[in-house]
Parts: C-alpha cells; sequence; structure tokens
C-alpha cells in the first residue's frame, strides 16, 4: 500500500528573524501548495525515484541527482547505523512547488521525503530526530545549518529556532485571522547567490534595531497584539541588500503598504513577496495588483493563505 505524504509551503525569516523565524502557509481554497513523496515497497530489485508535477522539469534530469534521493541515502545510513533492515522503495515526487522561489521548494521536499520514509518503517525516529537529519539535508543544500524553513514545514504554524540543540525550534502564537497573500513572480532566486549579497558584518545600530524588532515581534505574538507585532515586521539584516536583486520588489512594497497590507516583504531569499493582511476584502484587492504588477512569466502565481498549523501530514 502507497503512503502519501504532502508537506506546505513556508515564509522563511518572515523578515523580522533572519534565519530564527518560519511559518508554514496554506491557501484558503482546496489548492495544496507545497510538494507531495509517495512511498511503497519496490516493484523491482532496486529502489528508485520518479519526478512528477509541474515543476519536476526544473529539477535534475537524473533522480539520483535529486534531494530526496539524498534523503534516501541518509535514511537508510540512519538505519544501517541502528541495526535496522533496509528495503527497496519507490519513490514519487510530485514536485508542486517552483524551484528558487522562496518558498521553502527544497524543505517541501525534504520534509515529505523523510516523513514518508518514517511512516514507511513504522515511525523509528521521533521529531526531533527527524528534524535533525532534515537540518543536515538542508545544510547540504545550501551550504548552511538553517532550520527556517523545514521545521515550520514539518511542524506547521510559526516557528522559534532556539539555542537548545535538542529541542531546535518552539512554536509560537500565530494571528489566525490574518491572512498573508504569497506572489511568486516566476522568476529563480538562487539561495546561494542572495546569501552572497549580504555583508560579512553589520553595524552595532543594526544589531540592536535586530534584536529589538524581534524581541518585540515575539512578545506582541504573546500578548495577541497584531498592530505592534506586524509594525515590527521589518527586515535589518537582509531586505535591504536583496531587493535590488528582485525586479520591482521596491515599488510593489511602497504600493501594498500605502495601501492597507499590515506588513510586506520577501519571503525567504525571494523572489516570492508576501503580505499581511487582518482581512479577506483587502487581501483579494492586494493580490489583484500582485497578478497585475509583480507577476513576471506564465509560472507566477498568487496566492491567498492562512497559517497552516496542521504542517506536514499523510494524505
Amino acid at each position: 500500500m502507497a503512503i502519501r505524504v504532502f508537506a506546505p509551503a513556508s515564509i522563511g525569516n518572515v523578515s523580522v528573524g533572519f534565519d530564527v523565524l518560519g511559518m508554514a502557509v496554506t491557501p484558503v481554497g482546496d489548492e495544496l501548495l507545497g510538494d507531495i513523496v509517495q512511498i511503497e515497497p519496490a516493484a523491482g530489485s532496486d529502489s528508485r525515484l520518479h519526478l512528477e508535477g509541474e515543476f519536476a522539469s526544473k529539477l535534475p534530469g537524473d533522480p539520483k541527482h535529486n534531494i530526496v534521493w539524498y534523503c534516501l541515502e541518509l535514511f537508510n545510513q540512519q538505519l544501517i547505523n541502528d541495526g535496522k533492515t533496509v528495503d527497496n522503495v519507490d519513490l514519487i515526487l510530485e514536485k508542486k512547488m517552483p524551484v528558487g522561489s522562496g518558498l521553502g521548494s527544497s524543505a517541501c521536499s525534504v520534509v515529505a521525503a523523510l516523513v514518508a520514509l518514517n511512516e514507511y518503517y513504522k515511525q523509528p525516529y521521533n521529531d526531533a530526530k527527524l528534524l535533525n537529519m532534515m537540518g543536515q539535508m538542508e545544510a547540504q543544500i545550501s551550504g548552511s545549518l538553517h532550520y527556517d524553513n523545514v521545521a515550520p514545514c514539518f511542524l506547521g504554524g510559526l516557528q522559534l529556532m532556539v539555542t537548545d540543540e535538542k529541542v531546535i525550534t518552539r512554536s509560537l502564537p500565530t494571528f489566525d485571522d490574518y491572512y498573508w497573500i504569497m506572489a511568486y513572480p516566476g522568476i529563480e532566486m538562487s539561495t546561494k547567490a542572495a546569501r552572497e549579497a549580504l555583508p560579512e558584518s553589520y553595524s552595532r545600530a543594526d544589531v540592536i534595531a535586530y534584536g529589538q524588532n524581534l524581541a518585540s515581534f515575539i512578545d506582541a505574538s504573546y500578548r495577541n497584539d497584531a498592530k505592534q507585532a506586524f509594525a515590527n515586521i521589518r527586515d535589518i539584516v537582509a531586505e535591504p541588500y536583496r531587493q535590488h536583486l528582485l525586479p520591482k520588489f521596491i515599488e510593489t512594497k511602497q504600493y501594498l503598504l500605502a495601501n492597507g497590507a499590515d506588513a510586506t516583504g520577501i519571503s525567504g531569499s525571494g523572489p516570492t513577496v508576501f503580505v499581511a493582511c487582518s482581512n479577506l476584502d483587502k487581501a483579494e484587492q492586494l493580490s489583484e495588483y500582485l497578478r497585475q504588477f509583480y507577476l513576471q512569466s506564465p509560472t507566477g502565481f498568487v496566492h491567498i493563505c492562512k497559517a497552516d498549523i496542521q504542517g506536514t501530514r499523510l494524505i
């Protein structure tokens, strides 16, 4: 019997928390914004990976160079290390997420694959162990260890990465009545290139401002003070240095904030823009503007979302 696992998109950083804050999102309709991995016993004598879905053509042609295959190798090695039997399996990655989008595309594939493998083997590993493996895979892909996409993708909601290596992440309250617009313009942004755009060091004033904004956001979240929380969604670390890499971003942000958005910023390393709105009418109005002005290819899209509290799940 096949096991199918869905992993949702996420907003890395949420502007205010570079590499330490992330939130899973899901469209308000029935559409799935994320990746699906299916697993079942191998039909042949070897494990195989098949790629399908809208964005499968953007992946390496050889499935054994795909991150889902690397997840299989990592999981199998962990099983061997623990003295467990490894089976041959058939995997299908349904790539529904654009590559280099700033929506946690690689995280979706990694999380869905590792959860599917864990389900197939009757859950030999707990959430903490799985999250550790997810972090290893993200580090392999991007060159640095960060959990701001894999943690919310896996666990759902708004996640804060903490210094406790055993815990890794803590759930923060989400403003469940708010809408989050996700606008992907249809162009790719390399995470590596986006990271290279950042300076090697920051001024004392920037460090203080970053810490104060993040602390104020967390405090306001626990007090359910939406006005204060969204006022603190400001990117000190990345946006000033990345905004020139995103066509139309600066004028788009200016328009959104001048026309009722509670907050807006770059999702992850971009080029997707996120917009927070307190009501659906405003979200629909700003979504139409984004469709008309920010989308730059037929593969671009705009979704009105809510925070995805459920995270990765069987479907």
